[in-house]
């Protein structure tokens, strides 16, 4: 593992480049640090995202919600499996050149004559949905209250997923929130992003992370809470950081097991460093193993994983056509990222590894989420909303996060932040888990994991 010894073993010119490299950044990130003023949170903001004119009142009635589904709806889908057209993979090509073909036969078969989408919408419906107005979008989400006992705290926790995500991906870790753990348990908000799911798609442009973090905050206003805890993943730990920021009166804690920082000359005095004197920079044994060599695991693997990014960053309606028309190529689409972000070695695999921790009902239910409402295109559009102009220049860039913060850092994540660069960003880190696996998908893969973690950063905060 590269040390301080590889360090003392470069020839003295390099040694004093390496030392004369950090004093000079090192003196140029404290000045820096010194003269910014800090920003304690972002403007709330309004916004309108409905069809037409903003009215003069809204509805903001809760109304129950139940997932439903039609014989018609289902012969469709099986007329249109039974229309697909393959192409056959290269030979020894695995997951390497995106969802092999052969296995995705497989996928396809078992979905047409063994997948039960009426059992699973009566899974769906296992726990409470509900639809609320607000911004002029129908806001679907679950509420899911723990069962009363006495002798225990019941605390509020929103849960936001992302894409090519879904609230069911917390299916499997709601009952371990909800159940009493030595007096604390939690009562639980799942919603949908606007665009996915069952949640409405904005109908004007400019819907980002920042207007999604405001209309959750007035979903959580509306149910009577004054103050909870946020947990996200992917778009949801941006979604619930810009929570953070925009009211942190409101939040008692943040839990994200993505952690989103802004690069400076601390991250780049890191990557000098790094790999020689780990410790000099606050680099523990195990973020050099995550993060080095620095441009193999984080430049050349995340061009490798992004291609779909700059897509839906630039021309979402485009591709979302072949994928709104063809549950096939949709299914392809979605399930390639629970193979490659659940493990970058399921790539060599010829079925992608895919059911090493995850069954075909559960990954199948969440693509027919986005198969039955339609909302690939919306949900890849969100991406062109957040991307569209420089992201470090955006009002949260410059935000600290000075609420209680607990990170999960995952081992198959696909950037590893270290907590050297995530004290940059948030300011009062309770609690920072190096996690013994699991990768992006953290509720849907590893429920119990991440449920012990929000638990005792919780503990943490609340001192109990």
């Amino acid at each position: 593992m590269p040390n301080r010894d590889h360090f003392f073993g470069l020839d003295p010119v390099h040694r004093q480049l390496l030392v004369g490299s950090a004093l000079a950044v090192g003196g140029i990130l404290a000045y820096l640090l010194l003269r910014r003023k800090p920003v304690k949170s972002i403007p709330v903001g309004e916004g309108w995202w409905g069809a037409g004119e903003k009215p003069q009142s809204e509805d903001e009635s809760i109304r129950p919600f139940t997932v439903e589904t039609s014989d018609k709806e289902i012969e469709d889908l099986h007329g249109r499996i039974d229309g697909s057209r393959y192409t056959d993979p290269l030979e020894g090509s695995a997951f390497q050149y995106g969802f092999n073909s052969t296995y995705l036969k497989k996928v396809v078969s078992y979905w047409k004559n063994e997948f039960d989408w009426k059992k699973q919408v009566a899974v769906l419906n296992k726990y409470p949905h509900y639809k609320t107005k607000i911004e002029g979008l129908d806001v679907h989400f679950i509420h899911v209250r723990p069962t009363s006992r006495p002798n225990q705290r019941v605390l509020p926790i929103m849960l936001v997923h992302g894409w090519p995500g879904s609230f069911y991906e917390f299916y499997k870790i709601l009952p371990i929130l909800t159940e009493n753990q030595g007096g604390l348990v939690f009562e639980v908000i799942c919603p949908s992003i606007p665009g996915y799911g069952f949640s409405e798609a904005p109908h004007k442009q400019g819907f980002n992370s920042l207007a999604a973090a405001r209309i959750f905050h007035t979903l959580m206003e509306r149910l009577g809470f004054s103050q909870y805890y946020l947990q996200g993943g992917d778009w949801g730990a941006l979604i619930t950081t810009n929570m953070a920021q925009m009211k942190p009166q409101n939040v008692k804690g943040l839990h994200v097991n993505m952690i989103i920082t802004n690069r400076n000359f601390k991250t780049l005095l890191t990557i000098i460093l790094g790999p020689y004197l780990p410790s000099l920079v606050g680099l523990t044994r195990e973020d050099v193993r995550r993060l080095f060599p620095f441009f193999e695991k984080n430049v050349w693997e995340m061009l490798r994983e992004s291609g779909y990014m700059h897509i839906q960053a630039t021309k979402p309606d485009t591709a979302g056509c072949g994928l709104n028309d063809s549950p096939v190529g949709l299914a392809a689409y979605i399930l390639e990222k629970f193979s490659t972000w659940t493990h970058t070695k399921y790539k060599d695999l010829d079925d992608g590894g895919l059911e090493r921790k995850y069954t075909l009902d559960d990954l199948l239910t969440n693509v027919m989420i986005y198969w039955t409402t339609r909302s690939i295109v919306p949900s890849m559009r969100f991406y062109k909303e957040n991307l569209k102009g420089d992201f470090d220049k955006r009002v949260d860039a410059s935000v600290a996060v000075l609420v209680p913060s607990g990170l999960a850092a995952f081992p198959e994540e696909l950037i590893h932040c270290p907590k050297a660069w995530a004290v940059t960003k948030y300011h009062n880190i309770y609690s920072y888990t190096s996690m013994p696996r699991g990768g992006h998908f953290a509720a849907f893969e590893e429920p119990q994991l991440l449920a012990e973690d929000i638990f005792q950063f919780v503990r943490k905060v609340e001192k109990c």
